[in-house]
């Protein structure tokens, strides 16, 4: 048999195979789905809460933004401020060139949003560690700067900021362990519909086997369908991880959320994580299958 027939009569027993265990192929892609949805939005939510809290890492409370063409005497003013108060326990100058660090790391997947913008762009900027956790004080003290000549803003660590700092990485963990739950029943379900096809097959295998069939060419189409199906619940779950981000981006739209605003990835992102998952759903598929073939053939 020629090496085009054999891929021929490969694709038609996947296909076969598929067809002939409809329920248990849907309920292998929807599990499949699931895990890889929740597993990608895990990674979605990391990079997003990580975008979001960069700069409110290391105690920082506000953030005093300057206008870009501040004098030397307005900066002058916002240090004497910062020195002589005694709820500051520490502050830190951003120049435009660290902001613009700052600026490049963030965006480093979206270059259509960083091409255009230079360091004279973005304002410099004081970040502020308070010497008090109260927040009607930490409140008041950030109000005190934005009446201050050459003060573009005040942005002030919210209590959601700082519940995003804190259950961030608990939230994450949570939904990692749920999504590798459901892919180890995925998994196993992979394993059993193999094992099911195998069983359903298992005369023609043995009539295979005695004509002098490789054990490449009987293992192949149901190593081949696991694939498929890994690959099928991977590419169900893309659109959802990018539904989750439209999500989070129709929820922080308001003014009240704007210091949310990084929550929301790049498409970049979701399209880099997207390729992670489809992966991930074959190397499943592959798995499962293969675990099935060994179990149930003999060599």
């Amino acid at each position: 048999m020629s090496a085009f027939s054999q891929t021929g009569h490969i694709f038609r027993e996947v296909r076969n195979n598929l067809l002939r265990n409809v329920t248990l192929f849907v309920g292998t892609i929807a599990t499949v789905w699931v895990s890889l949805t929740l597993f990608g939005s895990a990674l979605i939510i990391q990079e997003g809460v990580e975008q979001a809290t960069s700069r409110w890492k290391g105690g920082i409370e506000f953030i005093v933004f300057m206008d870009p063409g501040a004098t030397d005497q307005q900066h002058g003013l916002v240090r004497s401020q910062l020195d002589s108060s005694p709820d500051v326990a520490s502050y830190k100058f951003f120049t435009k060139e660290n902001a613009y660090e700052e600026f490049l790391e963030e965006f480093s997947d979206s270059p259509e949003l960083t091409s255009d913008v230079t360091a004279e762009d973005l304002p410099p900027s004081y970040r502020v560690r308070p010497s008090t956790s109260d927040s009607a004080i930490i409140e008041a003290l950030a109000d005190e700067f934005k009446q201050s000549p050459g003060v573009r803003k005040v942005s002030l660590a919210t209590d959601l900021i700082r519940t995003l700092q804190n259950n961030s990485e608990k939230i994450s963990r949570f939904i990692l362990i749920t999504s590798v739950v459901v892919l180890v029943a995925a998994l196993l379900l992979i394993f059993n519909t193999i094992g099911t096809a195998i069983f359903a097959r298992r005369r023609d295998i043995e009539v295979m086997q005695l004509v002098g069939a490789s054990n490449f060419f009987i293992r192949t189409p149901f190593v081949l369908e696991g694939t498929v199906q890994g690959l099928l619940g991977g590419a169900i779950a893309i659109p959802m991880l990018f539904l989750l981000n439209n999500l989070l981006e129709g929820f922080v739209e308001g003014d009240q959320l704007e210091l949310l605003s990084n929550l929301v990835v790049d498409s970049g992102v979701v399209w880099s994580t997207s390729i992670w998952v489809l992966a991930l759903g074959a190397v499943v598929g592959a798995l499962g299958s293969g675990f099935a073939v060994g179990r149930h053939l003999k060599n």
